[in-house]
């Protein structure tokens, strides 16, 4: 085995709770945009129940990868896992 893998992970337990909270924040703002998004185009396009649910999973899907693109852009900046 290499010397990285004896090497113990520890937990930055600052930045975790940092990059966690504006992760929660961030999200939570995100998905309710994607979901309003959904629901006012659906909604002017006349396209009925499951063109709604449709547009709305989509949206959603959208704002998912944006907030991994948060995470991974947050945890660069302020690492959660030091080595």
């Amino acid at each position: 085995m290499s010397d990285a893998t004896k090497k113990p992970v520890r937990v930055n337990w600052t930045n975790l709770l940092t990059v966690g909270s504006a992760a929660i924040l961030i999200g939570a703002m995100i998905l309710g945009l994607g979901l309003a998004t959904g629901w006012a185009i659906a909604g002017a396009l006349g396209l009925g129940y499951y063109g709604e649910r449709a547009l709305e999973v989509l949206f959603m899907g959208v704002a998912v990868v944006g907030i991994v693109a948060f995470w991974r852009m947050a945890t660069r900046v302020e690492p959660v896992i030091g080595r």
